[in-house]
């Protein structure tokens, strides 16, 4: 009998595209369309309300749907701009969803791991936004499975959204799967609570959260075959 294949479940935005770069252009082709100043210091000040959204949905204080609109309605509260946040939101996602930017070296990483281990992605993003991303950038096919919090009905960190992946992954069990993603509150703290290894991709040298420890870091992508070797003893 065949040795069981590892799985690794990687985190999408900012792990494997880079979301950064495409919120940003797509913010600021937004806000010209809409007249709405599109500076540094805004578009600094819209990514803090955006992440504080999402940690709050990752907490299940906000809804999917508050965070969408609300993170608009919060910044032209602030900035006091009287311009309606459901356009802005519908047009930043139809932007977000036309193309894709790759972080560095994740289409030679994704090359050289598929033929070793079952690969699979897990993403709180929206359906339609990541589908036409990953769409885009053409790796899907790398993939054994797709998860999105949206279609599962619960988000990461949470037990229920993991318990869902792992449920559906044929033959799973935890001590052959590792989670890789960028986010401490979200792939690191949900690898924790699924009882699953973590490797933390951390590429602007960060500090680790006091709570939330990862068992593995790594700061580039180049670097994640060898660290999957030794924690799969390979």
């Amino acid at each position: 009998m065949s040795a069981q294949r590892k799985k690794v479940l990687f985190d999408i935005d900012d792990t494997l595209l880079d979301f950064r770069t495409a919120e940003r252009n797509a913010i600021r082709q937004t806000f010209d369309e809409f007249a709405i100043p599109s500076g540094e210091t805004v578009l600094r000040r819209y990514s803090e309300i955006n992440l504080g959204c999402w940690q709050r949905l990752e907490l299940g204080t906000m809804t999917r749907e508050e965070v969408l609109v609300g993170r608009f309605e919060m910044l032209f509260r602030e900035m006091g701009i009287d311009v309606p946040a459901r356009p802005v939101q519908d047009r930043y996602e139809a932007l977000l969803e036309s193309g894709h930017y790759f972080v560095p070296g994740a289409p030679e990483l994704l090359e050289k791991l598929y033929p070793l281990y079952d690969l699979y992605l897990i993403s709180n993003g929206n359906v339609v936004t990541q589908e036409s991303r990953l769409k885009s950038a053409g790796i899907g096919p790398y993939f054994k499975g797709i998860f999105i919090s949206e279609q599962i009905g619960a988000n990461k960190p949470s037990r229920a959204f993991f318990d869902a992946c792992f449920a559906a992954i044929p033959s799973f069990r935890r001590e052959d799967a590792v989670i890789v993603g960028d986010s401490l509150s979200s792939d690191i703290l949900g690898g924790i609570n699924a009882g699953v290894t973590t490797c933390w991709f951390n590429p602007d040298g960060s500090s680790a959260a006091e709570d939330i420890r990862p068992d593995y870091e790594f700061r580039a992508l180049a670097e994640l075959p060898e660290l999957l070797k030794k924690i799969f003893k390979e």
